[in-house]
């Protein structure tokens, strides 16, 4: 929980991880991969305020008492929600898994959300996994990375029959969240298969299903707002927003919020930390206190403490179904978190059925 100026915040940061980077975790034969991986993400951390820089050793193996403080103790996140990545093509035991995720979670009661993951090149197989992996950790979330390696192949999209598969399958296994991997890419993945496109086609083939993408779709923030406006049930996902551009690219930050709030809206963005790159209390902090640095941003929608509350934990609260104390709800008046529609161009009445 985060309180400031009277004002209490209650906080999800969903969208973290528990990576394993270093050099024993190499598969042999793709230790330039891994290695290049791994420095590029650490190059991102570059971005937060410089007090925040870890060595490139720690960035690689931070511990078990490293996330705890830097998310709990330090953060002021009440609940986390982890989003695993694979990489198995560079990484021996994988760099970020469902399985090493829900061991920390289990040691933690009640802090911890454990997402799993599909990819629907693993056909049968993979859906006996993620059915596995539902029953085990009781998961109501995936995230998904469009540009992972995989035997040869470099990346696949959420127009694939395959992939139609497997978000059958993630309907009737109740999971409802599926994060989806469209920003900035990681060496040596390539950006192309990060395109925000395949969202358009699987929202609205699954309107039961809701689409958080992480990152936006940055640098592509105008192809991101305009699929996301039409479609009721996508999400912006701020990880990497708030940490890799409120301190080092203000301007620009002021612009990408301003578009995801007039497009998206307030209801429809979710805060995340993306630790360990960024840790979340200089993201939080900055986050409370930050407004339009001009008048150049006038004809974005202003951003009140109802607004903040709602990015900074409420929405994701919502769409988990985390319960939220009474003393950190919205008051009367103020909206209500992760409303499906919204947005500027979403409406689920006809124009002789809305009110005049």
């Amino acid at each position: 929980m985060y309180e400031k100026d009277g004002e209490k915040y209650f906080v999800v940061d969903s969208h973290m991880h528990y990576w394993s980077a270093g050099p024993d975790n190499w598969v042999p034969g793709a230790e330039k991969y891994a290695k290049g991986w791994i420095e590029c993400f650490h190059a991102y951390q570059s971005l937060g305020p410089e007090s925040t820089h870890w060595s490139i050793e720690k960035f690689m193996s931070y511990t078990e008492d490293d996330l705890i403080k830097d998310v709990f103790d330090d953060g002021y996140v009440d609940v986390a929600i982890f989003q695993p990545t694979y990489l198995t093509e560079w990484y021996r035991e994988g760099f970020n898994t469902t399985e090493r995720n829900a061991a920390l979670g289990a040691k933690h009661p009640g802090r911890f959300v454990t997402n799993t993951r599909w990819d629907p090149r693993d056909g049968d197989d993979g859906l006996k996994r993620l059915a596995e992996n539902v029953d085990r950790y009781g998961s109501i979330g995936v995230k998904l990375y469009t540009a992972e390696w995989n035997n040869g192949s470099r990346g696949w999209t959420l127009k694939d029959p395959g992939a139609y598969r497997y978000l059958e399958k993630c309907q009737e296994l109740g999971i409802k969240n599926i994060h989806v991997h469209k920003g900035p890419t990681i060496w040596p993945l390539d950006k192309d298969a990060f395109d925000v496109s395949d969202v358009d086609h699987a929202a609205t083939d699954f309107p039961d299903l809701n689409f958080i993408v992480e990152h936006v779709g940055l640098p592509r923030i105008e192809d991101f707002c305009f699929m996301a406006t039409q479609e009721p049930n996508v999400y912006a996902g701020l990880s990497v927003v708030i940490g890799g551009l409120m301190h080092a690219r203000p301007k620009f930050f002021a612009k990408v919020m301003g578009e995801l709030l007039f497009w998206v809206g307030e209801d429809k963005m979710t805060f995340g930390s993306d630790y360990g790159i960024w840790e979340p209390k200089w993201q939080i902090e900055g986050f409370v206190d930050w407004d339009y640095p001009s008048d150049e941003f006038s004809d974005y929608p202003r951003v009140t403490t109802a607004t903040k509350k709602k990015i900074l934990g409420l929405n994701a609260a919502k769409l988990y179904g985390i319960e939220v104390p009474e003393e950190y709800r919205l008051g009367a008046g103020e909206g209500a978190p992760a409303a499906r529609d919204d947005a500027v161009g979403v409406s689920t009445e006809s124009p002789a059925a809305s009110p005049a």
